[in-house]
């Protein structure tokens, strides 16, 4: 059952931060005295990425992001548009992009250092907000920094709660960041652990589906002066997943690294997705690219709809989560956030078969 959408198809839309990420240069070294490293620069940040994942599927989607100013900022409209985003959701900013330092560990997991005080994502308005967000927005998908950093979570918050009202459905992701969450960094940006929850409550309450990582739990369900907890066990996972699935999601999606992806609906059993073996290169936009695939998969089999999103039967959202599942892996297999091509999934699907 496909919504009746305004103006043309039913389209995803994005909203969120755009980041530079710079990746260190494998085996490139750090100079004769060690002290300078080398690294490349990626576009990156939530929002850029689940958009670029979803518009390399053939979805058609928009992102709304605050363009900031220097000269990387012409590479971060350009990466998106080559993956077929419609940028017509951009706001030309007089702010500075936001910068993200990457380390990785031997497994390929990462660590951030971000600079981005006073940066452009965070400074949204509601006349910049109403004048982006197309008509045929099916599905609405927020998160991480911009959602929870004033001044600019305050417009976007009023705007979840508009196309909520409105019957658009609305796809959270906290994605967490304990730097710039708490602590003497996140103070700079006014954020402090209770605001951070308070910010993040109110959308998950007005969500439909949220996709949240155990790393995510550690920070929001622990102790977040913290930011180096260990997270959450297998069974508090399970638990965890049921929990956030009543608090008003159809939906929810609980992502543990390389362990199983936990999916909860609420009144039902809690369902398992083994992720797809893989060679990692790093994870880096692993979760971003689980979101595109999974908003992707909804959006291209007609459910832009609560009733429709409810009415899907365990198999159905197996299918969904495992192809989700698959767009992480394969953006796993390689250098940054870079998500495949709806043909890559499609003959990767077929490779499994």
């Amino acid at each position: 059952m496909v919504s009746t959408v305004p103006g043309g198809d039913p389209m995803l839309s994005v909203l969120g931060e755009l980041v530079v990420d710079l990746l260190p240069v494998p085996g490139a070294g750090a100079g004769p005295e060690g002290t300078s490293p080398q690294y490349v620069a990626r576009p990156g940040g939530n929002a850029l990425n689940v958009a670029v994942a979803a518009g390399r599927l053939e979805v058609p989607v928009r992102l709304l992001a605050r363009l900031g100013t220097g000269p990387l900022a012409p590479h971060l409209r350009r990466h998106a548009e080559l993956s077929g985003v419609d940028t017509g959701g951009f706001v030309d900013a007089t702010e500075p992009v936001s910068l993200a330092v990457v380390g990785l560990a031997a497994d390929g997991s990462a660590d951030y250092g971000f600079h981005v005080l006073g940066a452009a994502d965070w400074q949204w308005t509601d006349d910049e907000l109403a004048s982006r967000l197309p008509a045929e927005t099916a599905i609405l998908h927020v998160g991480s920094i911009s959602s929870w950093t004033e001044p600019g979570c305050e417009a976007i918050a009023r705007l979840v709660a508009r196309v909520h009202a409105d019957g658009v459905l609305v796809s959270v992701d906290p994605n967490i960041r304990p730097m710039l969450a708490a602590g003497p960094v996140g103070g700079t940006l006014g954020n402090t652990p209770p605001l951070v929850h308070d910010r993040l409550d109110r959308l998950v309450a007005l969500a439909d589906i949220v996709k949240v990582s155990a790393e995510d739990l550690a920070w929001l369900d622990g102790d977040p002066t913290r930011p180096d907890a260990a997270p959450p066990d297998a069974a508090r996972l399970d638990d965890a997943a049921l929990e956030w699935a009543a608090r008003g999601p159809a939906l929810v999606l609980l992502t543990d690294g390389g362990g199983p992806l936990r999916v909860a609906r609420p009144g039902r059993p809690l369902l398992r997705c083994a992720p797809p073996a893989v060679t990692v290169a790093d994870t880096v936009g692993a979760g971003d690219s689980l979101a595109a695939g999974l908003l992707s998969g909804l959006l291209t089999s007609g459910v832009t709809t609560r009733a429709a999103l409810e009415s899907l039967s365990d198999d159905d959202v197996l299918r969904l989560a495992d192809d989700a599942a698959l767009v992480a892996a394969l953006n796993c297999t390689r250098v940054g956030a870079d998500p495949p091509t709806r043909a890559e999934l499609t003959a990767a699907r077929a490779a499994r078969a």
